[in-house]
């Protein structure tokens, strides 16, 4: 898409973080005992049609929208802007570039003001909005805090085929790169890219999309993530854990992966690193690198790489999904054409194959 002077000189919204995900659902009881008794998310209200749920230390109505809904899907990733007047700027930004975009004043869903969504250029539902309604922050409600409390919404990752086009996009929008994955031919895998002071607010997976990957909500500590696998344990549940627990190279935290009654994958996520200073190096991983997606080289399931959530447009219909092009990173690293390694430039190279049964 090319963009004229004129439009590449309107500002951007100044966005604060990633603030919500509005998540379409299919059975909305089953995917209330998911998040709510099994992950002990707050709920902030609720009726026959959605759930708001919100992370311990939040004070904005919800991170989550449970949406009852005829296809499972990503509805939109939503993002606070800085002032009223950034939601004018990302409706006149998008807009500019060509992007569809929807404004109501009353909001899109409870608890907040006047917002837009916009279909941006990878096909994403993007939202943005200040105004919200304040809720009580339990961060001292330690009577309902669970051993795996989770207490940030932290990011989400939206898969892709064409990663250079929405770094180069998401740059432009304001947000900065913290790490990425390439290799010697000059093809990027992913990009990490973040609003807030950690290591990122999105990510960007290649892939076939667009569609989602998941979303991440924090914990304090690792052993509250380890806490959450022995609950799953206990409650006969750990056919919902995909991958993990481990520690990623990339953004060097502890993580799980966990998979929703609609198989939408959820991250738990601590221990990433603080990269507000304005020469924050990038850190750039060569794919062939055996512990960029796991510092303990453990291999990566399959479904993890192939996997993801549809999302919709603003008319709520699924989009279309467009193939990558580029080489997929599971194909280079697993199987007959893949290799890794654990110490670069050894002889025998240290690969564990992800694939394996």
């Amino acid at each position: 898409m090319s963009v004229s002077a004129a439009t590449s000189e309107l500002p951007p919204p100044d966005i604060v973080r990633c603030a919500y995900l509005d998540l379409v659902v299919t059975d909305l009881a089953a995917s209330r005992e998911f998040y709510v008794d099994m992950l002990g998310l707050a709920v902030t209200e609720e009726d026959d049609e959605a759930i708001y749920l919100r992370s311990f230390e939040e004070f904005i109505h919800h991170n989550l929208v449970l949406r009852k809904g005829p296809v499972a899907a990503a509805a939109a990733f939503a993002y606070r802007v800085r002032a009223p007047e950034d939601v004018d700027r990302a409706e006149q930004w998008f807009a500019a570039r060509g992007c569809r975009t929807e404004r109501r004043a009353d909001g899109f869903t409870a608890g907040i003001g006047d917002s837009v969504r916009v279909t941006d250029p990878l096909g994403f539902p993007y939202e943005f909005f200040h105004e919200v309604e304040h809720v009580e922050r339990l961060a001292w409600r330690y009577d309902l805090h669970t051993p795996g409390a989770l207490v940030r919404l932290d990011h989400f990752n939206q898969v892709t085929p064409d990663v250079p086009k929405g770094r180069e996009y998401l740059e432009d929008l304001g947000f900065r790169v913290t790490e990425d994955i390439k290799d010697d031919e000059g093809t990027t895998y992913a990009a990490w890219l973040r609003r807030k002071d950690t290591v990122h607010d999105t990510a960007l997976t290649g892939g076939d999309g667009p569609r989602m990957h998941h979303i991440a909500f924090a914990t304090h500590e690792k052993h509250n993530v380890l806490s959450i696998c022995d609950k799953l344990g206990a409650l006969r549940r750990s056919d919902v854990i995909e991958r993990g627990p481990g520690r990623h190279g990339v953004s060097n935290a502890f993580y799980l992966y966990i998979r929703d009654p609609d198989g939408h994958r959820v991250e738990i996520y601590t221990q990433d690193y603080y990269t507000g200073d304005p020469d924050n190096p990038t850190v750039t991983w060569d794919v062939h690198d055996n512990q960029r997606r796991d510092w303990w080289g453990n291999p990566v399931v399959p479904s993890w790489y192939t996997e993801a959530s549809p999302v919709l447009d603003l008319d709520g219909e699924p989009q279309p999904l467009q193939e990558r092009t580029d080489s997929s990173e599971m194909a280079v690293t697993v199987g007959a054409d893949g290799f890794s390694y654990t110490r670069k430039g050894d002889e025998n190279e240290g690969f564990k194959l992800g694939a394996a049964l």
